[in-house]
């Protein structure tokens, strides 16, 4: 087990934030006429599917999420404070997103932009707290899979794979609901893969291991899109009847095994990288922000989208063309200041830290999750709509429905002796509530 701080993990969870940011920000396709924005994506050019291979990074996310959730779970004095920590530090960044942009579209509308680009920046703005809902689930289900990882280890995985290739059959045979049920059994998978690599089974495989790995996630994957019925690309592509993405199939977890193993065979000179002057610092600095770095890069794109593309009448250029080519740096470059600003004013929400013992329950913490889980869910389907469309059908009850959870995790108290001093990490054992 590792007990300090994995290199090779943070910069996993660097490159793939970093990947997520390139892939969004490099999609879109815009043009603004009349009211209506008309919006594109770039991947969906001939042949580009082949770099989804590699941009669609969830399966790496989750995979360090795994590793790193074991960690802790295993530092942490008892599930009850393992769990109460992990919502608290998953929502408290949420917090600030959604009284943004609970007041921005009823601003913007006052302001008189049209109806239909503010829908589609609203819809944006809470598409991607899919994942936030799926994770959360997640770890509520750590607990059970760390247990079952002692017990079981490697079957675990390979089970929770074939019941989500049972659930792709059933998608693909006219049962297309029960598809949702890989969010848990592809992404659980994947998750419980970092448990091996923090084990070592993955992370003490030879180079010719990994790329053997490597090789068979990626072989089964093109096998799967050649004679299957998975598309090529990785994520979802305007009007096409099926995605890979939402819901997830088990094409997402063959893909995390190639991505992992191809990591794992340069995983030392990725160490060695994560060790040179300046990149730990920014590693760290990239890692403390994680959760913002992600909430907020996609209310920069609409930002820097909504002054150019509908404020100054900026056309995207068409894909792969030479003025597409030079757009793209400076896109990406006003994107990241736009970013960094939002940063600013809003990441310290992230990476505030306490030592306080909380006070609810498993069963209440395991509640809270559901309601958390929920109300992003229903945020990241139904968008922030202003609220001038109406209170019901708006975001209101999902906003309720998530800080309803977050409140039901309870209350957080310093740990304090009877003396008033702070009690150190070695004597929080034998206080009642922190035994594991």
């Amino acid at each position: 087990m590792h007990t300090s701080r994995d290199r090779f993990l943070d910069v996993v969870r660097a490159g793939a934030i970093l990947a997520v940011i390139a892939q969004h920000w490099i999609m879109p396709v815009l043009s603004y006429s009349d009211g209506h924005l008309a919006t594109g994506n770039a991947l969906a050019t001939p042949g580009w599917w082949v770099v989804t291979w590699l941009s669609q990074v969830m399966p790496l996310v989750f995979f360090a999420g795994g590793a790193a959730n074991l960690i802790s779970f295993r530092r942490a004095a008892s599930t009850q404070q393992w769990l109460a920590a992990r919502i608290k530090r998953l929502m408290v960044p949420v917090l600030p997103l959604m009284v943004v942009w609970l007041i921005v579209p009823d601003f913007l509308r006052g302001l008189g932009v049209p109806p239909q680009p503010l829908q589609v920046g609203s819809a944006i703005a809470a598409q991607l707290l899919w994942f936030l809902a799926v994770y959360v689930l997640v770890v509520l289900l750590t607990p059970l899979m760390v247990a079952a990882h002692r017990r079981w280890g490697l079957k675990v995985p390979l089970v929770m794979g074939a019941a989500g290739l049972l659930v792709d059959v059933a998608r693909f045979n006219d049962l297309g609901y029960l598809g949702y049920a890989n969010a848990i059994f592809v992404w659980v998978a994947v998750h419980q893969l970092g448990f091996h690599y923090v084990e070592g089974r993955l992370g003490s495989l030879t180079r010719r291991g990994a790329l053997t790995l490597s090789a068979a996630g990626f072989g089964i994957t093109a096998l799967l899109v050649a004679f299957g019925p998975y598309p090529a690309s990785m994520i979802g592509m305007p009007g096409a009847p099926v995605s890979n993405m939402s819901p997830p199939t088990v094409l997402l977890a063959f893909l995390a095994v190639g991505q992992i193993g191809l990591l794992l065979a340069f995983r030392p000179q990725l160490n060695a990288l994560a060790a040179r002057p300046g990149i730990g610092d920014a590693l760290g600095w990239l890692g403390a922000r994680f959760m913002s770095v992600y909430l907020w890069h996609m209310p920069a794109l609409i930002v820097v989208a909504g002054v150019t593309v509908y404020g100054l009448g900026y056309r995207t250029p068409a894909p792969g063309t030479v003025f597409w080519l030079v757009m793209a740096p400076a896109w990406f470059a006003t994107c990241g200041m736009v970013l960094f600003g939002l940063l600013r004013l809003f990441a310290h929400f992230e990476m505030q830290r306490d030592t306080a013992v909380a006070t609810a329950r498993v069963p209440q913490l395991v509640a809270a999750g559901l309601l958390v889980s929920g109300g992003l869910l229903g945020l990241a389907a139904h968008g922030f709509a202003p609220l001038s469309d109406g209170i019901a059908r708006g975001p209101v009850p999902w906003v309720v429905l998530a800080t309803a959870g977050f409140l039901l995790a309870g209350k957080q108290i310093p740990v304090v002796d009877l003396l008033g001093r702070a009690v150190t990490v070695s004597e929080r054992a034998t206080l009642p509530g922190l035994k594991r």
